[in-house]
């Protein structure tokens, strides 16, 4: 008689990939409702126990999960995890020579463990001519390599002087499989965004705050309800050092989710953590380039009055003289 091991417990009828209707959901969220649960798995899920964490390249990586109902491949990983750490490696090369390289990053959970690695993959040409501003196609891969989640953001500006041309990020998952965008809102001051799924509805809110360039603090984007009273989750730049913050582009983001929010807006809400590090990455360097111009003005001023000064004297040595 063949003995089976006991199987892991699920939560019955209720296959967490997908979006499930539940009581209190907040306005405009149609079928992508949550109820708030920092902690734990939603609907009585119980993972299975964790035997050994696989290693490879030196980096721990989260376990494989198991196989969700109605969940794209790759994704399963999401639906046991409330937070992401994103980490961008820093390239030597790069702050050495000055020369833009592709930027790579690293998903982690609140354990610390590798969910996915992130690469942009981006020519030369467009990277070192149009700098942050640039498009570019980041693809995210999973422990066994493969590409579950495609990032594609077109080139588009991010200036408030040009409403009708402003930042916007698809969100494939996976490849080919359109699973929502995000869309930057215009406004005079405050960087804004809406997050829509497949079929352009939105879904949620992000507005952060005026200044994205603070000292020694981090800066928080907040993610709401459509009528942007329920708060949803958080994308947290996190201030890296002054030395970092200085000399590289490096950053480190943190993103926080209900746990049982559909991992595709899950997914979407990464894809708004990489646009939202674009326009942070933009605002630094135009910041630079306005000290920059602030300072050779400053120079042009200083400039004359030391000529004016310098032919004062001369008058009035020359008057002595004679």
């Amino acid at each position: 008689m063949t003995m089976q091991g006991p199987q892991p417990a699920t939560a019955p009828g209720m296959p967490y990939g997908s979006p499930q209707p539940v009581p209190g959901t907040y306005q405009g969220a149609g079928n992508y409702g949550f109820q708030p649960q920092p902690m734990g798995f939603p609907g009585g899920f119980v993972p299975p126990p964790v035997q050994s964490q696989p290693t490879m390249g030196g980096a721990i990586w989260m376990p494989i999960p198991p196989s969700v109902p109605n969940c794209p491949p790759g994704l399963e990983y999401l639906t046991q995890i409330d937070q992401i750490l994103i980490h961008q490696q820093l390239e030597v090369l790069e702050i050495v020579t000055g020369f833009e390289e592709n930027n790579k990053y690293e998903l982690k959970n609140a354990l610390g463990q590798r969910v996915y690695f992130a690469a942009e993959d981006t020519d030369c040409l467009t990277r070192n001519c149009c700098g942050p501003s640039r498009p570019f196609t980041i693809k995210i891969t999973d422990n066994l390599g493969r590409e579950v989640i495609t990032l594609h953001r077109p080139l588009r500006c991010g200036s408030c002087c040009c409403p009708c041309c402003l930042q916007e990020l698809e969100v494939q998952a996976p490849p080919g499989t359109t699973v929502g965008y995000v869309v930057q809102n215009w406004h005079v001051c405050l960087p804004k965004f809406t997050i829509q799924d497949e079929k352009r509805r939105d879904i949620l809110k992000i507005t952060g705050p005026c200044v994205l360039c603070r000292c020694c603090e981090d800066i928080h984007f907040e993610v709401k309800s459509l009528d942007e009273t329920c708060l949803v989750g958080k994308i947290c730049k996190q201030w890296t050092g002054l030395a970092r913050e200085l000399f590289t582009d490096s950053d480190n983001f943190g993103i926080s989710f209900p746990m049982d929010l559909d991992v595709k807006m899950k997914a979407v809400m990464i894809g708004a953590c990489f646009l939202i590090w674009a326009g942070a990455a933009l605002a630094r360097s135009l910041q630079c380039l306005d000290a920059c111009a602030a300072e050779r003005e400053f120079r042009g001023d200083v400039q004359p009055q030391e000529n004016s000064h310098a032919t004062a004297h001369h008058h009035v040595d020359k008057g002595a003289a004679q």
